[in-house]
């Protein structure tokens, strides 16, 4: 297949789906979501107060999940009031949205929230660790071109659109169209776009957020009363526009699903989805696989012979610059300028495309020159205007460390895909039980079709083989009917819980 500039990847198979996002044929994001533990950010839950905390200005709410979410003060709809009454919407619910007030500064936790108190609530940040999720009460739906926020009157562009008479185009638009008491965001696939294109998504997430409020009233809580979109879906709301030239999908039925939805929402992009049924694995033909194995490791070399290593923490992540192999040509000056310059161009491309986000600490190779200081710094903010996440900097201290941030809703890439390992007390990270099972999986879809025999063998670490014979079963019941071969697992004690074989 011939590479084009930007594409979207998705391998998709029952249990989970992937998705690449390739610029000028390289991977710089990288998405993952397994059916069993699908992601909850964008979720809208009716969740019930647990336990209120004024010296912490927050709540606990259980929303039905294993840990109660926490919810900052600032995260609740002052005019709770107003709130009350819109949950409890009955016969006018246009007028209660007019109602509505914008946001102003937190009041007391203890006086818009009470134990026992129940409250529609939409995921934030999805849980972390031993966290609970994030939420807040001021919810937000987004659209293909707009996001409506129902309890913000106010309305934003997005800071990716630069010209200015588009922005106030827009804003006009918008103005004239909404709906009193409510706000939008304006997204960046929005720049452009006629104003019937714009009517159409506003009456379609006004009468979702109508749908939310109709569905919440019948159910006791704590319950799910919205689920996003899935990955793939989301995928292409979010990501697909004109600058990606292709969207490939090597599943039939997702392919079909996307065809629908690109038909419904996107039909000037129909032309750009493409269905991959090549023999090879599409992540294999591509070489992304390659380059996820590559992102789990600490140690990235830079072309020049330097390298980074990310170390990521609980509290944060510490890269540190080092020039290697890279003794340069001239002067230790120069040398460590051109060092530090490749590398921050190279710290943004993993941040992307391992999800790190948090408190992050670059530790650069010290500069003399407050010049250098400053081209290295131009550099770093230059990289960053291609991340979507929002990020603030620092500028470079005297000790060469750069302090930033960069939001944080999913887990990180290595945190995903990876668990603490068992045989080094948790230092340490291997592939998660899960990641390697799926693995395996990928691997007999490859290899069952070259075999003859009926019997097929696989020999894998004990808790592995254990999984595949009980969480796991469907999966190998899925190959075995589809290939009408019988697969025999067995048992390796001497086998590292990534090492398979298949016989």
């Amino acid at each position: 297949m011939q590479k084009t500039r930007n594409e979207i990847l998705i391998n998709h198979n029952p249990f989970e789906t992937r998705v690449a996002i390739l610029e000028s044929g390289g991977l710089v994001e990288f998405y993952i979501e397994r059916a069993k533990d699908r992601g909850i950010v964008g979720n809208i839950y009716k969740g019930r107060v647990v336990k209120v905390l004024p010296g912490m200005q927050a709540a606990f709410v259980d929303i039905g999940l294993e840990r109660t979410a926490f919810l900052h003060a600032a995260d609740v709809h002052k005019e709770f009031e107003e709130y009350e009454k819109l949950m409890g919407v009955s016969d006018d619910e246009d007028a209660d949205i007019e109602k509505r007030q914008p946001r102003f500064k937190a009041a007391p936790i203890q006086d818009m929230l009470k134990e026992g108190q129940e409250i529609l609530v939409q995921t934030a940040k999805e849980p972390m660790g031993e966290k609970g999720a994030r939420i807040t009460s001021h919810t937000s739906l987004p659209g293909r071109q707009l996001v409506l926020m129902p309890t913000d009157n106010r309305i934003g562009i997005s800071r990716r659109i630069a010209d200015e008479k588009e922005r106030k185009r827009l804003r006009d638009i918008v103005s004239s169209l909404k709906p009193a008491g409510c706000g939008f965001i304006v997204r960046t696939a929005c720049e452009g776009m006629k104003e019937q294109d714009i009517r159409s998504d506003m009456e379609y997430l006004v009468k979702l957020w109508n749908d939310i409020l109709r569905r919440q009233e019948k159910i006791s809580a704590p319950s799910l009363v919205y689920q996003d979109l899935d990955i793939t879906l989301r995928t292409i709301r979010d990501l697909f526009a004109s600058d990606i030239d292709k969207l490939v999908i090597d599943s039939k039925e997702e392919y079909e699903r996307a065809v629908k939805f690109v038909d419904d929402f996107l039909p000037n992009l129909r032309s750009y989805v493409e269905l991959y049924d090549e023999d090879e694995a599409l992540f294999d033909a591509r070489g992304i696989e390659i380059e996820i194995g590559e992102a789990l490791e600490k140690k990235v070399w830079l072309k020049s012979g330097g390298y980074i290593i990310i170390d990521q923490m609980e509290a944060l992540t510490a890269i540190d610059v080092n020039t290697g192999k890279f003794v340069g040509k001239k002067n230790s000056e120069d040398t460590i300028l051109k060092t530090n310059l490749e590398a921050v161009k190279e710290i943004v491309y993993q941040l992307r495309l391992r999800n790190i986000g948090g408190i992050i600490v670059l530790d650069l190779i010290d500069m003399a020159k407050q010049a250098n200081r400053e081209k290295v710094y131009n550099a770093l903010k230059e990289a960053l205007k291609r991340d979507r996440a929002r990020t603030n900097i620092l500028k470079i201290s005297e000790l060469g460390l750069v302090e930033m941030t960069r939001k944080r809703v999913r887990e990180s890439m290595a945190r995903v895909l990876c668990d603490p390992c068992p045989y080094c007390e948790g230092n340490g990270i291997i592939k998660s039980k899960v990641t390697t099972i799926m693995t395996i999986y990928r691997e007999l879809l490859k290899e069952i079709p070259k075999r003859r025999r009926r019997k097929i063998y696989i020999y894998a670490h004990p808790v592995i083989a254990d999984l595949l014979y009980s969480e796991e079963s469907k999966m190998m019941d899925d190959l075995e009917q589809r290939f009408k071969k019988k697969i025999i697992i067995k048992a390796g004690n001497n086998f590292h819980q990534e090492q398979y074989e298949i016989a």
